[in-house]
């Protein structure tokens, strides 16, 4: 099974829309609460370099935010990603 880790917030909906869509996958994220931990935040912008959540990874490959992986999910690439 896939590793997942997803870098979100306690408030953030499409944090909430990821693992809404995971979910369906049978995986829960391993989530990084960056509003909890603010050392946090600054990992995920040095691992991404990007500054908004969700950012999601699955195999430590960076998928991106939530918009990524809904991209990936229609085109039918997420399941070949949580196989591998």
């Amino acid at each position: 099974m896939a590793k997942v880790i997803m870098y979100s917030t306690q408030v953030c909906p499409y944090c909430q829309l990821a693992e809404k869509l995971l979910a369906t996958k049978g995986l829960t994220p391993e989530k990084i609460l960056v509003d909890l931990h603010p050392e946090r935040r600054q990992e995920m912008m040095a691992r991404t370099n990007r500054k908004t959540v969700p950012q999601i990874f699955i195999n430590d490959q960076h998928i991106g935010g939530y918009d990524d992986l809904y991209a990936l999910e229609q085109s039918g690439k997420l399941d070949e990603l949580l196989t591998a």
